[in-house]
């Protein structure tokens, strides 16, 4: 009940200034123009890849936009309330700070799965004039929210670093670019080392989704994602215990 508690009061915050909306109306700009840019194409020099070519290559491109503006919600999620003296308060209570970060992270999960579900317009609209096969969609769908799920871990551990947004959200586009492009030189290293790259790569794991298949391995994966930066964010918490900082 705590940490629903928490997700409210974070959700309220969003939505009483205008970063959710700026973040969305972004978001969806971006994705739109990619779908309707990509959909031209495809059916003027494609056309019979529509039903998975389509999806492949718009999400390819709305992962970009993805690892680009969430970090613009998750900046403020800790380095706010520290620069603010609130988080003194949080401290205070009788919350346990997984209580606190699970809450924050629910309540920017919950914004970025409204982004989402605003994206369905497109394939809906296209649904009109052309027949969709929904298991490719669905399976990109869920590779784009899982990874947008390890993002905002990400964002969230980076952000109760610093008491500076700009410098969260810089270092989290940082690390999520570092994450993507991994394992994108092969010729850095030997072949064992490239191997282990590649499982730590984002986009290993997210090309399997947008191609249309859901491989538990991947799933697997954005869960430990997300997992090891919580507890990272954990750790950064309570190291101001440690330290003495009350």
């Amino acid at each position: 009940m705590n940490t629903l508690t928490i997700a409210k009061r974070e959700m309220g915050s969003y939505f009483t200034s205008l970063i959710a909306y700026v973040v969305t109306t972004v978001f969806l700009v971006m994705s739109g123009y990619f779908y309707y840019t990509n959909m031209v194409m495809f059916v003027m020099f494609v056309g019979s890849d529509v039903k998975l070519g389509l999806w492949q290559q718009t999400f390819y491109d709305i992962r970009f936009v993805t690892v680009s503006v969430l970090p613009l919600l998750t900046m403020r999620l800790f380095a706010e309330e520290k620069k603010m003296g609130t988080i003194e308060l949080l401290f205070t209570s009788p919350l346990r700070d997984r209580q606190i970060i699970m809450g924050k992270y629910l309540a920017c999960l919950a914004v970025f799965a409204m982004m989402l579900a605003l994206t369905m317009l497109y394939p809906v609209l296209l649904k009109i004039v052309y027949q969709l096969e929904p298991a490719p969609l669905a399976a990109c769908y869920l590779g784009l929210f899982l990874m947008g799920g390890a993002c905002i871990a990400c964002g969230i551990f980076l952000s109760s670093l610093t008491e500076n947004q700009v410098v969260a959200a810089m270092s989290t586009i940082g690390v999520l670019l570092l994450l993507w492009f991994l394992d994108w030189n092969e010729g850095i290293a030997g072949s064992a080392v490239v191997q282990v790259l590649h499982q730590l790569s984002f986009s290993e794991h997210f090309l399997n989704f947008i191609r249309g298949i859901i491989d538990i391995n991947d799933i697997v994966y954005y869960l430990s994602v997300i997992a090891f930066f919580l507890f990272l964010t954990g750790c950064s918490l309570e190291s101001r215990k440690w330290r003495g900082i009350k």
